[in-house]
C-alpha cells in the first residue's frame, strides 16, 4: 500500500505572529545597539580640539620629551676633593689633585657639613684654602657641577720626631723633627695614647708613660690659632727604638739651648 504524504498543518495564526515579532525586536535590539556603539565613539573623539591643532600638540610634546632625554644624558653625578681657592654665595671655586679649576654651583638645597664645627655650619663658613669633597651633577656639556653636598675635610697632619719636653700640667710635649723643627703637641681626653715594645707589641698606653728622647709618632691637626701647635688624635711611642741621627742631633741642639 502506498503512504498517503500527510501535509504540514499550517501554524496558527497567533504563533505565525509572534514569530515575526521575536525577528522584529532582534532587529530593533541590533539597531538600536549599533546606535548607542556609535555614538560612543563620537562622544570619545575630541571634537572641540582640531585634528591638527591635536597634531601640534602632540608633536610638542614628543619634542620637550626628547630634549628631556638629551639634558639627562648630559648630566651625571659625580665626586671632587679640591682645595677652595674662591667662594661666593653662590659658587664655589675649587683646585683639584690634578691642578684642575672646578666650578661648583650651590642653591638652597645644597647641604654643608664640618665635623670639627660646633653648631650651624654654611657656605659663609667657607674659607679659601679649605679641602672640601662635593657631591653633586656634572654637566657634561658646561663643565660645571651643582652641589648636593658640600663636606670640609681635614688632612692629619703627622708628625715623627723625638720627644724634647714635656709639660705636665697642660699635657703636651714638645717634639723635635728631623729637619730640626719644634712642634707642640696637645694630648687631649680623645687622644688614643699607644706604645710598641718588642715584649708587649702595640698596647694602649697613657700620657704619664712619655719620656723625654722618646722616638714618637704624633697624628692629628693643625691648631687654628697656632701653627706651631697640634692637636693630637693619636700617639704613639717607641721606648725602645732610638731616634734618627738627624732626630739626636736636632734633640741635643735643643736641649743645649734651654
Amino acid at each position: 500500500m502506498e503512504k498517503v504524504s500527510q501535509a504540514k498543518k499550517p501554524l496558527p495564526i497567533h504563533w505565525r505572529n509572534f514569530k515575526m515579532l521575536k525577528k522584529s525586536s532582534l532587529f530593533l535590539l541590533f539597531v538600536i545597539s549599533y546606535s548607542l556603539l556609535v555614538g560612543s565613539v563620537y562622544a570619545a573623539t575630541p571634537t572641540s580640539i582640531p585634528v591638527d591643532k591635536a597634531q601640534e600638540i602632540r608633536d610638542r610634546l614628543i619634542t620637550n620629551i626628547a630634549s628631556r632625554v638629551a639634558q639627562l644624558k648630559l648630566v651625571e653625578k659625580r665626586g671632587i676633593i679640591g682645595k677652595v681657592t674662591d667662594v661666593t654665595n653662590t659658587q664655589i671655586t675649587i683646585t683639584d689633585s690634578q691642578n684642575n679649576t672646578r666650578f661648583v654651583d650651590v642653591d638652597e638645597l645644597t647641604k654643608f657639613s664640618n665635623q670639627a664645627f660646633k653648631g650651624t655650619f654654611g657656605i659663609s663658613d667657607i674659607e679659601k684654602g679649605t679641602t672640601v669633597g662635593i657631591l653633586g651633577l656634572y654637566n657634561k656639556e658646561s663643565r660645571r657641577m651643582l652641589a648636593r653636598f658640600v663636606s670640609v675635610i681635614t688632612t692629619p697632619l703627622v708628625i715623627h720626631g723625638g720627644v724634647s719636653a714635656i709639660d705636665n700640667e697642660n699635657f703636651s710635649i714638645s717634639v723635635t723633627t728631623e729637619e730640626g723643627k719644634l712642634r707642640t703637641v696637645n694630648v687631649e681626653n680623645l687622644t688614643r695614647t699607644y706604645s710598641y715594645t718588642q715584649k708587649e707589641g702595640y698596647v694602649r698606653s697613657g700620657f704619664s708613660k712619655i719620656k723625654e728622647n722618646f722616638n714618637i709618632i704624633a697624628i692629628g691637626v693643625l691648631d687654628k690659632k697656632d701653627n706651631a701647635r697640634m692637636i693630637a688624635t693619636k700617639v704613639i711611642f717607641f721606648p725602645e727604638i732610638p731616634s734618627s741621627p738627624k732626630v739626636n742631633s736636632a734633640l741635643e741642639h735643643v736641649q743645649k739651648s734651654k
